[in-house]
């Protein structure tokens, strides 16, 4: 499983999670400390506006207190999940469906070359990728 964050100027941070292991919501807490660190370096304008907008998932890891109390801790708005699509964002969709595309029909032989294989569709990808599969969301 991975967890990827981004915005508008391309990816900001992504967590791969090894096999076996399931997302907890201390993990998840520790991985949006990352996430805006990483923000704050790439993007500080997002991070240094009075309240950053953070749009995901509703899944259980994602809205439990720890989790809340960690984007209130870090001073995010966080958007509600939209009501049409319970399990995926369009913006996800839009990345996945293209990543899925660019893997499908390979096999790897251990972790780190499916994470390599992840970091290629990545760095391949031009800005306006991102700013492609944000557009989708906003326009529901």
């Amino acid at each position: 499983m991975v967890a990827v964050w981004c915005s508008a100027g391309g990816l900001i941070h992504y967590s791969v999670l090894n096999p076996g292991l399931t997302i907890t919501s201390e993990k998840y807490a520790q991985q949006i400390a990352e996430m805006h660190q990483k923000l704050q370096y790439l993007q500080p304008a997002l991070v240094n506006r009075k309240d950053p907008i953070l749009l995901h998932d509703s899944a259980p890891p994602q809205v439990t207190q720890p989790i809340l109390q960690k984007l209130n801790e870090l001073g995010y708005e966080v958007l509600p999940h939209s009501p049409y699509s319970p399990d995926l964002l369009l913006a996800d969709y839009h990345f996945f469906k293209h990543l899925s595309n660019i893997l499908q029909g390979k096999h790897f032989h251990n972790q780190q070359d499916a994470e390599n294989a992840f970091q290629e569709f990545v760095q391949s990808q031009r800005t306006d990728f991102y700013v492609t599969g944000i557009n989708q969301e906003e326009k529901m």
